[in-house]
């Protein structure tokens, strides 16, 4: 018995003992140091705007997609430059492909001075905390003006693929939905 008693002891200092030493072998405690690991935002601090790569300034301005309209593509709802690319296989009619390829450019139009408007409140986000001037009711400001410009653009894209789908006969919506692998 006693010995069971002493192997339960040896145990739980065992289950105490060795997370502890785990910790302070890598949290540089006893002589022993170990290097963080760099931060997943290493390099991004040379960016012109920190919050978005340059690669996200050139499609906002392009008035890119960028996955803002995702709900309504995914619940079969077209969007016009992906019904322009499959304006064959839907068998547009001659008025479809008008009025798709108006909207398109109407939407374009739109989405690159939003998505430039969503560049500039961003950069004037960064510039504040650049500048060391960034306080309470600045960043307030500043991502309340971020999230608006977010929203209207995220339906701006939305609000084109609802116009789209208005312009479409549900056996062309079917089978975009089949051509974008979205349904058998």
């Amino acid at each position: 018995m006693k010995s069971q008693n002493t192997l339960k002891l040896i145990a739980a200092c065992a289950c105490i003992y060795w997370p502890v030493a785990s910790f302070a072998q890598h949290s540089g405690h006893h002589g022993h140091t170990s290097t963080p690991a760099p931060s997943a935002y290493a390099g991004e601090q040379t960016r012109r705007i920190k919050a978005l790569s340059a690669s996200d300034i050139t499609s906002l301005q392009a008035g890119a997609g960028m996955a803002y309209a995702k709900a309504a593509e995914l619940n079969g709802y077209p969007g016009p430059a992906h019904v322009l690319e499959l304006k064959t296989q839907l068998k547009l009619s001659e008025q479809q492909r008008t009025a798709t390829e108006a909207l398109m450019a109407s939407h374009q139009a739109q989405a690159r001075v939003l998505g430039s408007q969503l560049v500039e409140a961003e950069r004037a986000l960064d510039t504040a905390f650049a500048s060391k001037t960034a306080n309470t009711a600045s960043v307030n400001a500043l991502t309340q003006r971020i999230g608006a410009v977010q929203a209207q653009l995220r339906a701006e894209h939305l609000q084109t693929h609802l116009q789209q789908t208005s312009l479409l006969e549900p056996t062309q919506i079917a089978s975009y939905q089949r051509l974008r692998g979205y349904s058998q």
